[in-house]
C-alpha cells in the first residue's frame, strides 16, 4: 500500500505529499503523526532549508478524516494529532510553501496561515467549516485571519463558512500568486529553491520578524482547543458532525 504521506528530499528542500486521493487526501491520524514526524525531523536536520505541502490527484485536502474526527471527542485534546500537528507546525522554523489544487477545507486552509508562501491553481477553493459543524475555528486562524483579511472578510469567511475562490484569496493576500495547475509544482519547487539559496540565518531571522509573535499565537491555538473539547461533549455534537460530513463529502 501506497504511503498516505510521500516524503521526499530534493537537496536542501523537503517535499511532503498528502497521497490519499481517494479520501480527497483526508488527514487521518496516520498522516498526522507521518507529518508531525518529518517536521520535526526537518527542524532537526541542517541540511534542510525548506519544506514544501503538495497534495496528490488534483487536491489539496478536504480537512479531517471523518472517523478520526468523532473520535477526538473522545481523548484529551493536547493528545489529538490534529491539534499536535498544528502547533509543530507553527512552532516550525524553517520557511514553508504550500502548492494548493483543488479544495483546502478545515485544516487544509489554516495550515496556509502558518506558511510563508502558497501558490494556487485557478480550482482552488478554500473554507473554514467551524461554525457549521458547531465548533470554532483551529490553528489560531481566529487570530490569523483578521490580521490577514481584515475583519469583515474574516467574519464573512469564518462565521459563514463560505467557499473562498482563489481569485479572492489572491485579493486578500492568502495566496501569493494563481499559477496553472499543469505548472503549480514546478513553481513551487522553483521558488522553494530560490529560498534554499539565501544565506541561511538571515533567510530565518527575517522570517521570524515576519511572523507574529508565537506566544500569542501558541496561545490561542490553546484557547481554541478548549472551546473545541467543550464543543465536542455536547451530546448533539457527534450527530451534527456525521450528518455534516455526509452532506459535504457526497
Amino acid at each position: 500500500m501506497a504511503s498516505k504521506v510521500l516524503i521526499e528530499r530534493a537537496n536542501d528542500v523537503l517535499r511532503l505529499v498528502l497521497n490519499r486521493p481517494e479520501k480527497k487526501n483526508a488527514l487521518d491520524r496516520e498522516m498526522y503523526l507521518a507529518l508531525i514526524e518529518a517536521l520535526k525531523a526537518a527542524e532537526a536536520d541542517e541540511g534542510v532549508r525548506v519544506v514544501l505541502f503538495s497534495g496528490a490527484g488534483g487536491v489539496f485536502t478536504a480537512g479531517n478524516d471523518l472517523s478520526d474526527f468523532l473520535l477526538s471527542g473522545a481523548e484529551a485534546a493536547e493528545d489529538f494529532p490534529a491539534l499536535r500537528f498544528v502547533v509543530t507546525l507553527a512552532k516550525f522554523p524553517k520557511p514553508v510553501i504550500s502548492a494548493v489544487a483543488g479544495d483546502a477545507v478545515g485544516v487544509g486552509s489554516t495550515m496556509l496561515l502558518h506558511c510563508d508562501l502558497v501558490y494556487a491553481a485557478p480550482n482552488a477553493r478554500f473554507k473554514f467549516p467551524f461554525v457549521d459543524l458547531g465548533l470554532v475555528p483551529e490553528a489560531a486562524s481566529s487570530l490569523l485571519a483578521p490580521q490577514l483579511f481584515g475583519g469583515v472578510k474574516a467574519a464573512q469567511y469564518l462565521l459563514l463558512c463560505e467557499f473562498l475562490g482563489a481569485e479572492e484569496a489572491l485579493r486578500l493576500g492568502f495566496i501569493n500568486e494563481i499559477v496553472a495547475e499543469a505548472d503549480l509544482l514546478s513553481k513551487a519547487e522553483s521558488v522553494a529553491r530560490k529560498l534554499a539559496e539565501k544565506p541561511f540565518d538571515a533567510l530565518l531571522a527575517t522570517r521570524r520578524l515576519l511572523r507574529a509573535d508565537l506566544q500569542d499565537i501558541l496561545a490561542r491555538i490553546e484557547e481554541e482547543a478548549k472551546l473545541f473539547r467543550e464543543a465536542m461533549a455536547q451530546p448533539a455534537m457527534q450527530a451534527r458532525i456525521a450528518a455534516f460530513f455526509a452532506k459535504d463529502r457526497r
